[in-house]
């Protein structure tokens, strides 16, 4: 099934030949093709690029019937088959951008370019023998989230991993490279902080942002703790946001959502948004000591209503803004029987520089 322009579900067959609803053309014929993912983001963008040899996909999306039927008409309507791909682009490791890589791969022969870092994560999260699903369940516990939940959100991870196999073998390219993609140059960026190892492209004469999901119009990209790091990935995501406002950008394409062209507004909708959800949770500290779970609750809990996809995400957002806060001196926390709060930091638990 499909998504309308209306958001409801109608059919959709590989041999359908209108496209329109879910493709855009842009300048110099890159397309933008919205492929369907089973929730509520509805879509991820993708980007199909005319080479002088061939077509470019950046983010091909999440395997599913779905996605693949949309790719099948979109070749067919453009008169193409899966060899005249040339090359796979991943901006990072997250299923929704890199599920269909090695289906397109397997049937393209492609090379596919991803981050290492990127790419250790994904084996991480989706190898034969990732730890990834244990390791959230013993964060999630340590942050007290009841078992139940915990046990609904490694059920719904194991649905992912049809939606990423089969993976892709890689080459990697990195921070700083430059990368030809549409017969121009573009600047490889580091963009942490939503994803490990995620890049944005700059090209610099036509003033063009491909800003994966480091920055989204309309919605805030996640922000989660990572179970094996002992990291802050808020500082890294703010951080990049402020690296990325150095950029003049006339137009921004995005991995979910249109393409716009009010970067730097929406990049101070972004830090303004966090700000303000730092000092909400600060202020929630200072009058009782929480939970993360206790703390997502209170933030989220209505919004959930009981989706473990959401829930994960949610959770992960919330831990990574209480690591903030203590990082930053605003926030304590200790384990009591067996679980993690946070409260206000005292003014003993703030650091004091030396005279």
């Amino acid at each position: 099934m499909m998504m309308n322009a209306h958001g409801n579900r109608v059919k959709q067959t590989t041999n359908e030949a209108d496209t329109s609803f879910y493709t855009t053309t842009w300048q110099d014929g890159w397309q933008q093709i919205k492929v369907p993912v089973p929730f509520s983001l509805k879509w991820v963008n993708s980007y199909l690029i005319p080479e002088q040899a061939g077509y470019t996909i950046i983010d091909p999306g999440l395997r599913t019937d779905e996605a693949i039927n949309v790719w099948t008409a979109v070749l067919q309507q453009n008169g193409l088959q899966w060899g005249d791909i040339s090359r796979v682009i991943l901006t990072h490791q997250h299923p929704d951008h890199y599920g269909l890589a090695g289906y397109v791969q397997e049937r393209s022969g492609a090379p596919v370019y991803i981050t290492r870092s990127a790419h250790d994560y994904a084996i991480r999260l989706w190898g034969e023998k990732s730890g990834f699903s244990h390791q959230l369940q013993s964060l999630y516990e340590e942050h007290g989230m009841p078992l139940q939940e915990r046990e609904a959100i490694a059920d719904n991870l194991e649905t992912f991993v049809a939606m990423v196999t089969p993976q892709p073998q890689v080459h990697y390219f990195e921070a700083g490279e430059q990368l030809q993609l549409g017969g121009l140059s573009w600047r490889l960026i580091d963009a942490p902080g939503h994803a490990n190892g995620q890049l944005c492209f700059y090209q610099p004469e036509r003033k063009w942002m491909i800003c994966g999901d480091q920055v989204l119009p309309h919605i805030t990209p996640n922000v989660s703790v990572v179970p094996w790091e002992d990291s802050d990935p808020l500082a890294d995501f703010l951080h990049s946001l402020l690296v990325l406002k150095e950029y003049e950008v006339a137009l921004a394409y995005p991995g979910h959502r249109d393409p716009f062209t009010d970067f730097h507004g929406r990049i101070n909708e972004l830090l303004q948004h966090h700000a303000s959800r730092l000092d909400k949770m600060a202020a929630m500290l200072s009058k009782e000591p929480r939970t993360a779970y206790g703390m997502c609750e209170a933030l989220f809990g209505k919004r959930l209503n009981g989706n473990a996809h959401q829930l994960r995400f949610a959770m992960s957002e919330t831990i990574a803004h209480l690591v903030h806060l203590e990082r930053k001196g605003r926030a304590a926390s200790s384990v009591i029987e067996g679980a993690r709060f946070y409260s206000a930091a005292v003014a003993s638990d703030l650091e004091i520089p030396e005279a």
